[in-house]
């Protein structure tokens, strides 16, 4: 049976990814670059040996035939004489193939001197590692056939040094490239590596750390910034969850007491059928108080969780009439008094907004004026400038001034209204939503005087869009 091995998995990490790609990359430029310059060189070389042998040629011809003095015994000892190439041999034929003149031949008997009747252009050809022409002279309307070869020997040794000098340039050049390669793609990857280690130090407790943006420009600080986004946006979902938690724990574990303890004694012993029906109507109020409860800690959680809300263009004093509508049905016998004040313009009053959130701000706070005071309540909206200013006020037991800074957290209620019914939660429900409407509230209050609460809204966003 033949021994198969298994398979290796190897993991490679992008650095040494990066560094072989580069290689290999550099590799065939250089390829590509020493294929070039061999071919420029053997080509440059080649035609200035066929022109040495095309002169080689024509001086033989001029000679043996232009020339009368010269026959083939005298040019043979000029030839003896002179510089000639290397491993030469000629031939001089008439134009009936006779053979006029011939020096050293070897090669060029293998040639059919009578199949090689040319009019035209000197050509070339090779035979073995000899390179050879064919040149037509042409004297008093006889033409004549001069064959010249030889070894570029010249040629042969630039071209062999050059292959050397090539091989060794590619591997000197391979070498620097892998070391190259490593350290620039290690300098490359290192913001990459510090975003790795920094991330590993991340979790769940940890949330409020951040990865250095740097300049924020380059690809891998955009990264930073994405994931310094996601872990705000991880940290908001993970405080909203813990407030949440906090919060229903400690408003829900009180009230579902009460109630066990009140069922607990209830059904201790028989009782009267009127106990009964008082102990559930009792039971049934809770309830209903729960669930507003749990409403208020629902939409408090989702508030604290939402960052970009869907807004549409709103009349603000539509929306305020509406309000008013809501809150009369819970306080039918107070007035509520609205008072406008309306310019020529009609889009004065138009802010960019989410109907449902303003409408449920407005209300909380229409509610806690009608709450905390018992008589009427007054809505004031006008427009200075680009702001829409909406001031609910009434006159009742007021707000201490040290619990001001406060009202607006979660369960937080004046020293001075315990003993009125609430959880606390309207006004942080207030503060998310303008948070969210880029709007700002102000308080001003006196005990025993009244509360108004101002609002702010900008417009310029609205027009802007319009334009």
């Amino acid at each position: 049976m033949a021994f198969i091995p298994a398979k290796m998995n190897f993991k490679v990490n992008i650095k040494t990814r990066l560094s072989i790609q580069f290689t290999l990359l550099v590799f065939g430029i250089l390829m590509v670059f020493s294929l070039l310059v061999y071919y420029f060189s053997y080509d440059s070389q080649l035609s200035k040996f066929r022109q040495n042998l095309l002169d080689r040629a024509q001086n033989t011809a001029i000679l043996l035939i232009n020339v009368q003095e010269v026959d083939s015994t005298l040019l043979k000892k000029i030839y003896q004489t002179t510089k000639s190439l290397e491993e030469e041999e000629i031939v001089l034929n008439d134009s009936k193939d006779k053979m006029l003149f011939s020096d050293k031949i070897q090669d060029l008997k293998t040639i059919n001197f009578s199949g090689s009747k040319h009019s035209g252009n000197p050509e070339y050809f090779s035979i073995g590692k000899k390179d050879g022409v064919l040149y037509n002279h042409k004297l008093n309307n006889q033409l004549y056939q001069v064959y010249v070869m030889a070894y570029d020997k010249y040629r042969a040794e630039n071209l062999r040094g050059l292959k050397v000098v090539l091989l060794w340039s590619i591997i000197f050049s391979l070498c620097l490239s892998v070391w190259t390669s490593y350290f620039f793609s290690k300098l490359a990857i290192w913001p990459i590596s510090n975003i790795n280690s920094r991330v590993k130090e991340i979790n769940s407790s940890k949330l409020s750390s951040r990865l250095d943006e740097g300049k924020r420009q380059d690809e891998i600080e955009q990264l930073a910034i994405t994931f310094n986004k996601m872990l705000s946006d991880l940290e908001l979902v993970f405080k909203s969850q813990d407030e949440f938690v906090s919060n229903a724990s400690h408003e829900l574990r009180t009230p579902f007491a009460v109630m066990i303890a009140e069922s607990d004694y209830i059904i201790s012993r028989i009782r009267d059928p009127q106990e009964y029906v008082e102990h559930i109507g009792r039971m049934t109020e809770d309830l209903r108080k729960l669930n507003l409860l749990i409403n208020c800690l629902l939409e408090l959680a989702q508030l604290n969780t939402e960052k970009n809300i869907s807004k549409s263009q709103i009349r603000i004093d539509e929306l305020v009439f509406s309000a008013i509508q809501s809150s009369k049905e819970n306080y039918s016998g107070r007035k509520i008094l609205p008072r406008i004040d309306y310019s020529e313009n009609e889009e004065d009053f138009i802010i960019k907004g989410n109907y449902r959130l303003l409408e449920i701000a407005f209300k909380n706070l229409i509610d806690n004026a009608c709450k905390f005071s018992s008589g009427d309540v007054e809505i004031k909206i006008s427009k200075s400038g680009n702001i829409v200013v909406v001031s609910i006020e009434d006159y009742g037991v007021g707000i201490p001034e040290s619990d001001i800074a406060k009202i607006f957290k979660p369960f937080n209620r004046g020293t001075n209204a315990k003993f009125i019914g609430g959880f606390g939660i309207g006004l942080s429900i207030v503060a998310k939503i303008m948070v969210l409407h880029d709007a700002n509230i102000k308080v001003t209050s006196s005990i025993n005087k009244g509360t108004c609460f101002e609002l702010d809204f900008k417009t310029d966003a609205y027009k802007s869009i319009m334009v």
